[in-house]
């Protein structure tokens, strides 16, 4: 009996996949052995049967564990492999319940865990194979050993089920759980790289703004300033033309670095688009933003932001603080942007702050 762990599906699995999965199965089968031996051990017990049955037993719990990960591990699709593995447990289960006689409480516990495992690594598609081994094996044993049937089980068969009614089922959840935290791992660093811009490594556009509409309905609900600043690389695009892409791209990651060197750890950086960037500045009004966009652009006017072709770059810079009167989130950012194309408009490499037409 082996926990389920993969998902519901026989899609053609990565080699490194297939192998984990025939990894965790390795041990939880070796477990589930051996607590079946000793459920199926009681009714050999009660009933009183021969040598030829108790090492057929102890070979099926003590030895196929370490032949069905071999055959996994070295096979050229271990997924698949392990999945045929899981479908001569079944037929084993099946085997036994025969060679028990179908007394009731082993047989139920073993048909329930065995089911219920291969319900979650295949879904019903593969619980209707697994069980149909089950039952192809259960009748083969039947016939051959004239289909003797012990319809009530002893208080030994009884007592014998209880170790893997107990161990084995905490065992599938520990296994599970181990198996849920680290998939949710893993969606939480997708979930990460997919807000991250590639080249810049700042926040992408959509996510960026994500942020600014939290920040305005923060600054609606509690009243306290805040500001958005844009920034432009000036003549970025005399930059590719002259030196490359593959330069402006080092530009690009330069400056992303430099920006997000002089903010403050509550600051939120992205990147816009192409050459523009974006800065969300919690707590910090008009004034505020103004001496830490003219710390940027002065920081960035005096690197040398590509050495090999000693490329240099200034920038242009907007700004502008939370209005009560801007209807969402989008016209806060359009206000700082109309700000920078008036910093670009009087000679670029300059920090200007938005105003109202005719304040």
């Amino acid at each position: 009996m082996e926990q389920p762990v993969e998902p519901a599906d026989f899609s053609e699995r990565p080699q490194d996949a297939g192998l984990r999965f025939a990894r965790r199965m390795y041990g939880l089968r070796a477990l589930g052995l051996v607590l079946g031996a000793v459920c199926v051990g009681g009714a050999l017990w009660s009933q009183g049967a021969h040598a030829p049955a108790w090492a057929a037993l102890l070979a099926n719990a003590l030895v196929w564990p370490h032949i069905a990960y071999p055959l996994a591990h070295r096979s050229a699709n271990p997924y698949r492999a392990e999945l045929r593995n899981l479908m001569v447990d079944s037929a084993s289960g099946g085997a036994w319940m025969a060679v028990i006689g179908f007394s009731p409480a082993p047989s139920a516990v073993i048909f329930a865990m065995m089911a219920m495992d291969k319900v979650s690594v295949g879904g019903l598609r593969f619980l209707a194979r697994c069980l149909a081994a089950q039952a192809v094996a259960a009748a083969v044993v039947a016939m051959a050993l004239g289909f003797e049937l012990h319809p009530l089980s002893s208080t030994v068969e009884r007592v014998a089920t209880l170790p893997l009614l107990a161990v084995y089922p905490i065992a599938i959840g520990l296994t599970t759980y181990r198996l849920a935290r680290r998939v949710r791992a893993q969606n939480q660093t997708l979930a990460a790289l997919s807000s991250i811009d590639g080249l810049s490594r700042l926040l992408n556009r959509s996510h960026w703004e994500s942020v600014v509409a939290s920040e305005f309905q923060r600054c609606r609900r509690i009243g306290h300033p805040s500001s958005v600043m844009m920034i432009d690389i000036d003549h970025f695009k005399a930059i590719n033309d002259r030196h490359g892409h593959p330069v402006g791209d080092e530009v690009i990651r330069n400056v992303a670095e430099l920006v997000r060197g002089a903010l403050r750890l509550h600051d939120v950086a992205g990147r816009y688009g192409g050459e523009e960037f974006g800065v969300v500045l919690p707590g910090t009004g008009a004034e505020g933003a103004e001496l830490i966009a003219e710390r940027i652009r002065a920081r960035i006017e005096s690197t040398v932001l590509e050495p090999h072709n000693a490329v240099r770059a200034t920038l242009s810079i907007g700004v502008a603080a939370f209005d009560t009167l801007d209807a969402g989130h989008m016209e806060w950012i359009a206000r700082a942007d109309r700000a920078l194309y008036a910093a670009k408009e009087s000679g670029r490499n300059r920090t200007a702050r938005y105003a109202a037409a005719g304040g």
